[in-house]
């Protein structure tokens, strides 16, 4: 039995994440349907929701049904250790610093979309200056009130219980890595007969069948998610309504197909998550790094292994037609696993993927100390290109402007990516132990046996357990990036 106290709790907390779920849905309604004109009102409305959500979460009556509350049972428990750990971070916080910052990333999202177009990053600074400004607010005011480092504040709302401190010796490591591994990658693929490109062109009504049939193949029910376009991929929605984009480019397949996949990745997550307990801070997944792996490990380690690229030629051949030779595991392998020195993070290689992540999570982190203001972040971006990869950016649409996330309020999300990554490798290696037919699967195009394990091991999981405690449970130990290291040695290195 749960006395009133928590089961008054438990009340309130769904009534946050409904209003959690009615802002998720204007956010995809503003990347993916609204015209230009209604972004205003769109701060407003997503500012008011924020603000809403935040009173019910600080109202006295919380903390002293917290006090009071006795739930019974692990998952129960979990539950109330995690609305205390919300409790803390929203009283921290002002209701009128939660509207403003929410306020500021609509106005500066919308800003950041004309000025990555034009490729002037002094359309976007004012704006992206204020939201740093709120940000530095926020992760001071959580800084004081959760005993924490102000960065680590909000590395710990995107991710509980990772702080810069156990992502820099990994991060490091892996910088060293890269300086021995890219070089050697570069000149094993150097060797190797080039790439044949792929016939294009792929129209458009035929990559969105593609896509839309191939996510409902490994899993995805489309009685519970639609598939749209927006500038910038992503997954988004709720649990039993789950909205994916992509974008579609008629010369290149592989933006939108790849694109869709990790999307679907995170999409599965969601629908797998702990029904019994929706709309309550234990049934939500575990974290960005969390989410970043099961999109990881469908789109890298699944689905652009050679056992599915096997079926997925044949699939691609169907759809858009041409030389079956295009088509055959090893020219997409060459084609989708080219390991290249690139601008653009979301279309990097396994192998230099982290270093974008690197070079994001250092600039991200000096801006909120203050070292860094947003007008040299250019500067500091090319600097940091140059010394991680050997490149400069053109233009900054091709450097700092390329990504959403921070002039949406996105500080301390990025080192999920490549925690992400590495746990998705572990994970992988765990399930293929786990079921030995997987890799047979995944050559008939059949994603349930890694689906079946995921949803036992993570995905019904939701948040009873922390990152590395979910990671120690489903494989024997917590983040090991060897396994990672080892999964780039075999894809890259051998041969």
């Amino acid at each position: 039995m749960h006395n009133a106290a928590y089961d008054r709790l438990k009340a309130r907390f769904a009534r946050i994440a409904a209003l959690g779920e009615a802002a998720a849905m204007l956010h995809w309604d503003a990347s993916a349907m609204m015209p230009p004109g209604g972004g205003e009102a769109r701060g407003e409305q997503l500012a008011a929701l924020a603000g809403l959500a935040h009173e019910l979460l600080t109202a006295p009556v919380v903390a002293e049904d917290l006090e009071i509350a006795r739930p019974e049972g692990v998952w129960e428990e979990t539950n109330l250790a995690l609305m205390v750990r919300s409790h803390a971070r929203a009283t921290a916080l002002p209701t009128e610093l939660v509207e403003a910052s929410t306020r500021a990333n609509s106005a500066c999202e919308k800003i950041w979309r004309e000025a990555k177009a034009r490729a002037d990053f002094a359309h976007v600074a004012p704006a992206l200056a204020e939201v740093v400004r709120l940000q530095r607010e926020t992760a001071q005011a959580l800084a004081a009130a959760l005993s924490m480092d102000p960065y680590d504040a909000l590395m710990d709302g995107y991710q509980r219980g990772v702080a810069a401190a156990d992502v820099e010796p990994v991060f490091a490591a892996y910088e060293a890595f890269l300086a021995d591994a890219l070089p050697r990658a570069e000149a094993i693929q150097a060797a190797r007969p080039p790439a044949v490109a792929l016939p294009g062109p792929f129209p458009v009504p035929a990559q969105r069948d593609l896509c839309a049939r191939l996510s409902a193949r490994i899993g995805l029910d489309y009685a519970h998610a639609r598939l749209d376009e927006s500038l910038h991929p992503f997954c988004g929605g709720t649990p039993t309504d789950v909205r994916l984009t992509t974008f579609y480019d008629a010369r290149d397949v592989s933006k939108a197909l790849l694109g869709v996949l990790h999307e679907t990745g995170h999409a599965l997550y969601e629908r797998g998550l702990p029904a019994a307990f929706a709309r309550q801070p234990v049934g939500d997944a575990a974290g960005m790094a969390a989410h970043e792996s099961q999109s990881l490990i469908v789109e890298m380690q699944a689905c652009r292994s050679d056992a599915f690229l096997g079926f997925l030629g044949g699939e691609l051949r169907a759809a858009f037609g041409g030389d079956a030779a295009a088509y055959a595991p090893g020219n997409l392998a060459a084609n989708w696993r080219r390991v290249e020195r690139g601008f653009i993070r979301v279309d990097a290689d396994e192998i230099t993927y982290p270093a974008h992540v690197i070079l994001r999570f250092r600039l991200e982190r000096a801006m909120i100390q203050g070292r860094l203001e947003v007008a040299d972040l250019p500067g500091a971006w090319n600097e940091g290109m140059q010394r991680m990869l050997g490149i400069t950016p053109p233009d900054d649409a091709r450097g700092c402007l390329q990504d959403i996330h921070w002039h949406d309020g996105a500080f301390g999300y990025f080192p999920s990516y490549t925690l992400g990554a590495m746990a998705a490798a572990q994970l992988m290696k765990a399930a293929r132990a786990a079921e030995p037919g997987l890799d047979a699967a995944l050559a008939q195009g059949d994603m349930a046996p890694l689906l079946s394990w995921l949803r036992v091991h993570v995905h019904a999981k939701g948040s009873l357990l922390g990152f590395q405690e979910l990671l120690r449970a489903a494989t024997g130990k917590p983040l090991d990036p060897q396994d990672f290291i080892d999964h780039l040695t075999a894809r890259y290195l051998d041969g």
